[in-house]
């Protein structure tokens, strides 16, 4: 069964006095890109998030965010008395020496200098990171499930298509017959345009047609490309992730397909392979998006 890379998953819950919100969006991409957006406070566990989505994911452009909302009354910002004092000293003996008197707007002016608000880091609470870990896996979890259901759409276009391709195949063979007819009568008219004077030695004759009609032999690519098409559906069916090795069985599926239409020189299967690329790209297409 294969995956779509594309998946979403979210999950909002309260743990003590905090409302967090946890986000994972995945798109395709050829290797694992993980974007993180993590409050500072669980900073230190984002080394462990992205293990988890290694593991679990493999392989995708990934967009994961955990947003923080404090319900309670506490802040994480505190005046620095200290040094606000220390402003308001100095402030009142510049006024008094330049002779000018002392107001409330003053309080303004000390507050929009350096370091009179101060932020007091929280601790990470352990058991607080087991709640939130619990739900991450669960969003991943949720990412999983809807790449499987993309996979199934997938799965299903690629499925056409390769059994299109391999009906189309089967379309060759009733022209082959009347190709090689056909390549023997244009030779033979050749020579016979020639006039050559005492004619041609015919066992010679025979001997470069048999040749030739070797080279523009088509049963082994017509094997080969049966066979890349039946190793194709046999490796969708693998429980690991098969994307790749999809990708490089499609290569060699679009190498047989060439081969077959550089050996044609016959207008009928030459229009059979033009559908047979026209298969093979609608599944490169939608390869970009399988994990």
């Amino acid at each position: 069964m294969i995956k779509s890379m594309t998946g979403y998953g979210k999950a909002e819950f309260e743990t003590g006095n905090k409302k967090i919100t946890v986000e994972l969006k995945t798109l395709n991409s050829k290797q694992l890109d993980i974007n993180s957006r993590i409050p500072a406070l669980y900073r230190e566990k984002d080394l462990v998030i992205r293990k988890e989505l290694n593991e679990k994911l493999v392989r995708g452009k990934m967009d994961f965010s955990l947003y923080l909302e404090n319900l309670g009354t506490e802040s994480n910002s505190a005046i620095n008395e200290n040094i606000v004092t220390a402003y308001y000293r100095q402030l009142s003996t510049i006024h008094e020496k330049l002779g000018l008197p002392v107001s409330e707007q003053i309080m303004e002016s000390i507050m929009r200098l350096p370091d009179t608000v101060k932020t007091v880091y929280e601790e990470l609470d352990e058991k607080e990171w087991e709640t939130i870990h619990a739900q991450i896996l669960k969003v991943i979890d949720l990412v999983d499930q809807f790449r499987t259901q993309e996979g199934v759409a997938l799965e299903k276009d690629i499925r056409s298509n390769i059994h299109e391709i391999m009906q189309l195949l089967e379309q060759v063979e009733p022209h082959e017959k009347q190709r090689l007819e056909n390549v023997k009568s244009r030779i033979t008219d050749g020579l016979n345009e020639l006039k050559m004077n005492g004619g041609y030695d015919q066992n010679r004759f025979e001997q470069e047609l048999i040749y030739y009609m070797e080279k523009l032999d088509i049963n082994e690519e017509k094997v080969r490309l049966i066979n890349h098409c039946h190793y194709f559906l046999e490796t969708m069916q693998s429980s690991e992730a098969a994307g790749k090795k999809l990708g490089f069985i499609a290569q060699e599926i679009g190498r047989e397909i060439n081969t077959l239409g550089s050996k044609a020189n016959e207008s009928n299967i030459q229009r059979i392979v033009v559908q047979m690329k026209d298969s093979l790209e609608r599944i490169k297409e939608q390869m970009l998006n399988i994990l």
